[in-house]
């Protein structure tokens, strides 16, 4: 079995885990309501892409 010869310092440890953290989604105002959501999508609140109803969205 294979065993490390010197300590992995405290430096070396966060570098790789560095790459691990999730990042952030990207998200812009809708153009029709103002929330926000994710860009090249249609909005899920109003159902609007590119200034255009896309879905019909029906509300409880």
């Amino acid at each position: 079995m294979a065993v490390p010869k010197r300590k992995t310092s405290k430096s070396r440890i966060r570098i790789r885990k560095r790459s691990h953290k999730e990042t952030l989604t990207a998200t812009q105002a809708c153009a029709n309501c103002g929330e926000p959501h994710q860009p090249h999508r249609v909005c899920p609140l109003c159902g609007y892409y590119k200034g255009r109803q896309v879905l019909t969205i029906i509300t409880k």
